[in-house]
């Protein structure tokens, strides 16, 4: 069974053939190229992972991402970003995904209503037309939501029961202005013991075309690796969502310093000790492998 990490990045260097858009947590001069990415994975015993446009969501800007997936077809599946304002999403998630390298959208924002008592009309979310696009053309969405929305996924899983639905990181939705770096220039979020988006998390579990990536943990934990007080977080969604529909990943390059890619690989082992070997492997890659659809000779 192939190891699969389910989320990271890489990016070039800003420039006119990698254009891209730049942060303080992304500057121009920073570069983690896909051949960095490769040697790691291969000194740890992975095979493929899935690449995340991180930097922009003009065509343009995910130059680098098409790049690096077709320079290694074989290796890596591509998740592009696209505008919830756009005039025209579904040409521009057509665009990125003609050749087949990319096969899913990130969102960060569903555009719906900030009530939850509200009566909604899924028509009116913002993402509406992404979600039926995703629906006819059977593209993966990327969700990592914010708090504020965390009470609207259900809407738009009733609508669209047959896209496949990725939660990155846990399934945390952060708060707004819960996002910083730490010392070494990662994300950090400020997570409370008792976040009422975990509600929406577990209540999700009823959807089968969702799955949660086990990933991320450096940014909520203020605990060295291996983070051991999210171990009732882990075993929580796989008690909810079965190892079936769980997926590991690393969220390289955050990660490279601390703990290192290698202790990453071990992180399943460590929080969720009691597995069977069948429910490591799809954690580690059985998952993804089904969910995304990687197989031999698909480009």
């Amino acid at each position: 069974m192939p190891v699969i990490d389910a989320h990271l990045h890489v990016f070039a260097k800003a420039s006119s053939e990698f254009p891209r858009e730049t942060a303080d947590w992304l500057p121009a001069e920073r570069e983690e190229p896909v051949e960095k990415l490769l040697s790691v994975m291969e000194s740890h015993g992975v095979q493929h992972a899935v690449l995340v446009q991180i930097g922009g969501t003009a065509f343009e800007h995910h130059a680098y991402l098409r790049h690096c997936l077709k320079s290694y077809p074989d290796r890596f599946r591509g998740i592009g970003l696209v505008a919830p304002d756009s005039r025209t999403p579904e040409a521009d998630m057509d665009r990125l995904a003609e050749g087949g390298g990319i096969i899913g959208f990130r969102l960060f924002e569903l555009g719906g209503h900030r009530d939850p008592f509200q009566p909604a009309d899924v028509r009116a979310f913002k993402t509406y037309r992404i979600w039926k696009h995703a629906a006819e053309k059977d593209y993966v969405l990327w969700l990592y939501p914010r708090a504020s929305e965390s009470h609207q996924p259900p809407y738009l899983l009733e609508a669209f029961p047959q896209v496949r639905v990725v939660f990155n990181h846990l399934g945390v939705c952060p708060g707004k202005g819960k996002f910083e770096l730490d010392e070494k220039g990662r994300p950090r979020i400020e997570t409370p013991q008792y976040n009422p988006a975990f509600h929406t998390t577990y209540r999700l579990a009823r959807y089968e075309n969702v799955t949660v990536h086990l990933s991320g943990q450096y940014a909520f934990s203020r605990e060295p690796y291996p983070y051991r007080n999210l171990a009732g977080w882990h075993r929580s969604l796989l008690r909810n969502y079965g190892s079936a529909r769980l997926l590991w990943a690393t969220d390289f390059p955050w990660i490279l310093e601390d703990p290192g890619y290698g202790h990453l690989t071990e992180i399943v082992r460590e929080l969720l000790p009691d597995l069977t070997d069948h429910e490591r492997e799809d954690i580690m890659g059985r998952t993804a492998q089904k969910f995304l659809r990687f197989g031999p000779g698909r480009t």
